[in-house]
């Protein structure tokens, strides 16, 4: 399923077939949440936006419209109008962030709904049955996550638990997997890394899962307040110990900077809702760094939100109209800061991809790794 087709250093290039496309690696996975992009952007222009995977999650769709409304619909796919993959994340980092109240045990978390306050329990098999409902392309494991700074001992107890959690999910999937009325027989697995920033429990648990021999492997329970230096070090240490052969996922990052940092480490997937939670708020990526679109120096500015850019909102709208949205509080503003930073992402990645084609990355890593980041 995963062809590394080249290497630049540890950067990684390659293809992941899947049973709704091929995706070229790396790539950048724009996250839909509640099965919509924030910012009013729909399936249909996500395709115009160089996006190949979407994200949904499991936890919120769980609560609404519910996974049985979203299988009868016929899945995530039909339901969002979407033919190339989907990941669907476990919704355990939800259960761990936004329950107030939950109680972790060895089946699984007892928690409250953060909409209605409704008790709600969710394990592996409860994940996976979710998942399986919504017919995504990839689903992600169960797995606790375990707050930074956290107790060694802690910490390695919730490896522990995650590891067993991880071989619940797999028995369970390769069982939805075989029923005649699932969605996507050829649903796939990843599993989850843990061990917060201590490189031992890193290694060791990327070690026990490694053995399990899944569709793919993600680096969890980092870019949550943790130092960048810390992220980095921790990919620095399990990525020997990640299977060459499968994709490997960097979870909730990150900013540009830190995906062309994490390529150089040998990450191949990434997700995060910055270029949409930041657009909303006139935060705009452009290849000469971060701009800030409300800023007066734009009333009167005819020029594209960057001109080193041909999405569709710089082939036709100024700055000057832009800025006007935002002041004005037209949701137009929004939609097109989205539009924007979701195409400058995805043709990031596609960048990264073509450099490490051509023999490049260090070169692009060199020019772009700390221009991205500063503002303008």
């Amino acid at each position: 399923m995963f062809n590394l087709i080249k290497t630049n250093g540890k950067a990684r290039r390659g293809t992941f077939e899947t049973v709704h496309g091929t995706i070229q690696t790396p790539f950048f996975m724009n996250v839909a949440t509640a099965a919509a992009i924030k910012g009013a952007v729909s399936s249909l222009d996500l395709v115009d936006l160089k996006c190949q995977v979407e994200l949904c999650n499991t936890y919120h769709l769980h609560l609404r419209p519910t996974d049985k409304i979203i299988k009868e619909m016929g899945g995530l796919h039909k339901f969002i109008n979407w033919q190339r993959p989907i990941l669907t994340d476990s919704g355990g980092f939800q259960v761990f962030s936004l329950a107030k109240l939950r109680k972790i045990k060895e089946e699984g978390v007892y928690f409250s709904s953060h909409i209605d306050g409704r008790k709600i329990f969710m394990g592996p098999e409860e994940s996976m049955q979710i998942q399986s409902n919504l017919g995504s392309t990839i689903a992600m494991a169960f797995d606790e996550c375990v707050e930074n700074p956290a107790e060694y001992d802690y910490s390695a107890q919730s490896c522990a638990r995650t590891a067993r959690w991880l071989k619940r999910c797999k028995t369970e999937m390769a069982r939805l997997n075989s029923l005649p009325d699932t969605i996507n027989p050829k649903q796939m697995l990843f599993g989850i890394n843990q061990g917060c920033t201590f490189d031992n429990l890193r290694i060791e648990h990327m070690q026990e899962i490694a053995e399990l021999n899944l569709d793919g492997y993600a680096i969890g329970g980092l870019a949550v307040g943790e130092p960048t230096e810390d992220m980095y070090r921790i990919i620095e240490a399990v990525e020997p110990f990640a299977p060459v052969d499968k994709p490997r996922y960097l979870m909730g990052v990150g900013t540009p900077t830190n995906i062309i940092e994490a390529v150089a480490r040998g990450v191949d997937m990434f997700d995060c809702v910055m270029p949409s939670r930041n657009a909303r708020h006139g935060t705009i990526f452009t290849w000469d760094g971060i701009m800030h679109i409300t800023n007066e120096k734009y009333i009167t500015d005819s020029s594209p939100l960057d001109s080193h850019c041909d999405c569709p909102v710089c082939r036709n709208f100024s700055r000057s109209y832009i800025r006007h949205l935002f002041k004005a509080g037209e949701q137009l503003g929004g939609r097109l800061a989205v539009m924007h930073n979701l195409y400058f992402y995805n043709t990031l990645l596609e960048k990264i991809r073509d450099a490490i084609d051509n023999d490049e990355f260090d070169k692009f890593r060199n020019i772009y790794s700390e221009r991205l980041a500063q503002k303008i």
